[in-house]
């Protein structure tokens, strides 16, 4: 089984606990998850199985869309609700409309710096390892793109924002920012991951319906089908298996990309990008 799964990861369980017990409920080989999250963060993590596992980076390359919970006047040195809490301020002055007009002031390409609660590693070492030390190091910001933002719900001092984003967005760090454009400090207390690319929240499965349905495992090709696609003649797929460039002027309207390469039957086999007129292999897969 060479599959993509779209889980709805549980709250309270890290990203390898669910990918450990999915491998364990079908029997597959090797397992692996296309984008962390945060065991407290519920939603759409995609899990990888067996060859699959092969293309895991380029499920990361997919925009995220998540559904964020924020409360106003406390800032917390994780950015969440599960950190401590280093500053409180007064938000009971705040309207909607200051809001409103703050949340959209993050709309379009920023620039953020990772948290310290992170995976981040810096100088070979992983943040949140440092911030449980209590060592705050120095961060260099990271330019993301917000799609779009918008209120969704206010219950004051708490609120709900809908955020589409490119990868290596972190969400919490979204909040306190926007916490600190308002000047009272805010902290994340609740996430969920709505959508990766295409794979939406509402067609996800639970742990305790994986088992039952298999319909909405998806092969690798479902999985990258945004990705054009190369139908080789019998001569370029021997080289191309092979691992052997391939050339060919028709190549060059991919310039740049990644794209799937399919035997003259149609296959999928690997995993190419395009450079000019030549195809290098990134990864050979093995579904036969």
């Amino acid at each position: 089984m060479h599959a993509i799964i779209n889980l709805n990861k549980p709250f309270d369980m890290t990203s390898r606990q669910a990918v450990t017990k999915v491998q364990r409920l079908l029997g597959a080989k090797k397992a692996g998850h296309a984008g962390t999250l945060d065991p407290q963060a519920t939603g759409v993590l995609l899990v990888c199985l067996n060859e699959s596992t092969k293309v895991s980076r380029f499920l990361m390359n997919m925009d995220k869309q998540y559904k964020a919970k924020i409360k106003l006047g406390e800032r917390t040195d994780t950015h969440d609700a599960w950190g401590r809490v280093t500053e409180k301020k007064d938000s009971s002055f705040l309207s909607e409309t200051q809001l409103f007009d703050a949340v959209q002031k993050f709309k379009g390409a920023i620039r953020q710096k990772p948290p310290m609660y992170s995976a981040v590693k810096i100088g070979g070492n992983k943040l949140y390892k440092l911030a449980r030390k209590g060592i705050e190091i120095e961060r260099p910001d990271r330019p993301v793109h917000i799609y779009d933002i918008r209120i969704t719900s206010v219950d004051l001092p708490c609120f709900e924002i809908m955020v589409s984003c490119s990868k290596g967005t972190y969400v919490r760090s979204l909040c306190d920012d926007i916490g600190m454009e308002l000047g009272t400090g805010a902290h994340m207390t609740a996430l969920e991951r709505t959508a990766v690319g295409f794979f939406h929240i509402k067609n996800s499965l639970s742990l305790d319906a994986l088992a039952a349905d298999a319909e909405h495992f998806y092969t690798i090709d479902q999985a990258l089908e945004k990705l054009p696609e190369i139908v080789l003649d019998d001569s370029d797929y021997q080289k191309a298996k092979n691992g052997g460039k391939i050339l060919s002027m028709s190549f060059n309207p991919y310039n740049g990309e990644f794209v799937r390469m399919k035997d003259p039957e149609g296959k999928l086999f690997a995993i190419g990008s395009v450079e000019s007129n030549i195809i290098r292999i990134e990864r050979i897969l093995n579904l036969v």
